[in-house]
């Protein structure tokens, strides 16, 4: 498995040095036609010939990766390709798609219509249908994102690691009582909009039965120190997280993006929770000194 491995990322980092190669000299990318024909190529020459030794499908499949990574960027989804390195969490990124956010003018507008017309009338209930018919598109949307990624992620990761977030607590109203006002009401009141427009708690749902068609395994783990433990020297402080953006450790001066380190510190947890489970152990949350081999599926905010 770990040859097998091996030759995927070895084809992967060739076509993207043969693209970017193709790209400076003014040259039309290869689609995914050209590459695999390229692929036969590399496993028929004596200089590669030992990529014959694994199955052709997880070759292919890296193809497909290449190629889904370089329309991920022309649709300013994320960063232009990288090359692959062994045993690095690569810090893919689904963005959050927000289909409440792009629609909410329009559906603002169109309550605003349906407020000033005679309720019942034949107006009003036009009014009415396009609210409802807005509303509907957003469902829509939001429910077609949240499949294509789930099923995306259960096909190609054979453990997916996720913070145990309470979605319902976390989107409670913070208006609080008339006797006892909640703080930073309108601030609380965005987050909760914007919890609920992602649909944690569904993408969650369909993460956990199609990675178990698939055979694979969904892993909650506690949220404690995921963001503030140093994947580095495992240095744990509330000052590692110096903005929303950026991680640097205060006692090794390890730096990187927030999130990647906190999916980093998931997935190590997951895996030290999954061989606790069977080994009847116990260890804290973000317990680990190295970084996974697996790759890292990025589910938070």
């Amino acid at each position: 498995m770990g040859r097998f491995a091996g030759s995927c990322r070895f084809v992967f980092n060739a076509a993207l040095a043969l693209q970017k190669a193709r790209y400076e000299l003014g040259e039309k990318k290869l689609g995914y036609g050209g590459l695999c024909k390229l692929l036969t190529q590399w496993r028929n020459s004596e200089e590669t010939a030992w990529l014959a030794d694994a199955p052709v499908h997880p070759l292919q499949q890296a193809l497909k990766d290449l190629e889904r990574a370089y329309s991920n960027f022309f649709a300013q989804r994320a960063d232009f390709p990288r090359f692959k390195k062994k045993g690095r969490s690569d810090g893919s990124f689904y963005a959050p798609l927000g289909s409440f956010k792009r629609h909410e003018a329009a559906l603002r507008r169109a309550q605003q219509a349906m407020s000033r017309k005679t309720k019942f009338s034949s107006n009003w209930k036009k009014a009415k249908a396009r609210v409802q018919r807005i509303h509907s598109r957003i469902g829509n949307t939001r429910r077609d994102y949240l499949h294509k990624t789930s099923t995306a992620i259960s096909q190609n990761h054979a453990m997916v690691c996720i913070e145990d977030l309470q979605a319902r607590n976390m989107s409670r109203s913070a208006a609080g009582r008339a006797d006892a006002p909640g703080r930073n009401v309108r601030a609380k009141s965005g987050l909760n909009k914007s919890i609920l427009d992602q649909g944690w708690f569904e993408f969650r749902r369909q993460l956990d039965y199609k990675l178990a068609w698939n055979g694979g395994w969904l892993i909650a783990v506690p949220l404690q120190n995921t963001s503030r433990t140093c994947p580095a020297c495992s240095h744990v402080s509330g000052d590692n997280r110096r903005s929303q953006a950026r991680f640097a450790c205060v006692e090794c001066g390890f730096e990187d993006n927030a999130d990647l380190v906190g999916a980093i510190n998931i997935v190590r947890a997951g895996h030290a929770r999954f061989a606790c489970e069977v080994s009847g152990a116990a260890m804290p949350p973000a317990a680990g000194t190295h970084r996974s081999d697996f790759g890292v599926a990025q589910c938070r905010a």
